[in-house]
């Protein structure tokens, strides 16, 4: 129900991607992969499906007050622009490693930009304990039951965009795309498998798993920056657990290869963290003999990739 409402409410507000059939991938991966593209949403990922839900749901005087979250990215970005088409003030939190162009993206939405800490838990914990903040309503970007839900339709689209599917594979950072979709998906077409995809350097919903709840996972730096996210939402473990029929963990070197066929058979740019779901069916991927004659959905989450990043 949250999930179809949150439809309802961002309709027209955010792009309905397409979904494609890949023939040079379905090729290479020996399965039929169908690709969602996400990183065609105006600020470039999946995250406005959230953003844009969890500010409609906000009362008139909440509105007013405005929101405060902290992101380095996808999330700052997505929040900003559809804080500027409703009128509702956005401030938002970025770690001193925060990339210089998402920055000034954000303050071209009129948001207003604060750099504070040296990772997004310090940016975190400083939105939520300084009083110039306390009037604010803090937007967790993975974890807000109304975020969930707004990420929860793009399997919605999914579903109805094609007939039947044998597996989705979700990227998995905070867990909360990870859990829209499999909720979704899994009440409309349970015999669907899904799988959520995380970097080995942070793979923080295999780790909470592993522990029953979630715990700070250690972190290196990782192409699927977007990903990084040391502990999972506590709301998006609960659902993702329930739904979600397996964890696969790909190296880095899996991700690195996952951009270039998609840049080579589909000329498309993809950030890290949105072309991780392909890496477990390609060559050599822990799904490739499991996915054989299947139908597979990818989603392409997002396509924000430095151009430094891009070009070593």
């Amino acid at each position: 129900e949250d999930v179809a409402r949150a439809a309802t409410r961002i309709r027209g507000g955010v792009v309905r991607t397409s979904l494609h059939r890949s023939h040079w991938l379905s090729e290479i991966c020996g399965c039929e992969v169908y690709l969602k593209h996400e990183q065609t949403q105006f600020t470039g990922s999946f995250k406005e499906r959230g953003a844009r839900n969890a500010l409609l749901s906000l009362s008139e005087d909440r509105k007013r007050l405005g929101v405060v979250a902290a992101s380095a990215g996808n999330h700052a970005l997505a929040l900003s622009w559809h804080g500027k088409q409703l009128g509702i003030p956005v401030s938002v939190l970025m770690p001193t490693v925060a990339p210089l162009a998402k920055q000034q993206k954000c303050r071209a939405f009129d948001a207003r930009i604060v750099v504070h800490g040296e990772n997004i838990g310090e940016a975190k914990a400083f939105a939520e304990s300084s009083p110039e903040f306390a009037d604010m309503t803090y937007i967790n970007g993975y974890d807000d039951p109304e975020i969930i839900a707004g990420a929860g339709t793009l399997g919605l689209e999914v579903v109805d965009q094609l007939e039947d599917f044998d597996y989705i594979m979700v990227p998995c950072g905070g867990a909360g795309l990870l859990a829209g979709v499999a909720l979704t998906i899994k009440t409309l077409r349970p015999q669907t498998k899904i799988v959520g995809v995380e970097p080995e350097a942070c793979a923080s919903f295999t780790t909470a798993l592993a522990h029953g709840s979630p715990i700070v996972t250690p972190t290196v730096s990782t192409l699927a920056d977007g990903l990084a996210v040391p502990t999972v939402g506590s709301n998006a473990f609960l659902v993702a657990k329930e739904y979600t029929d397996d964890v696969c963990v790909v190296q880095e070197r899996e991700v690195a290869l996952s951009i270039l066929r998609l840049l080579e058979h589909e000329k498309v740019v993809v950030e890290g963290g949105g072309a991780t779901g392909l890496a477990p069916i390609l060559p050599g991927g822990q799904y490739h003999n499991q996915v054989q004659g299947k139908k597979v959905v990818v989603p392409l989450c997002g396509g924000n990739i430095d151009t430094t990043t891009l070009g070593r």
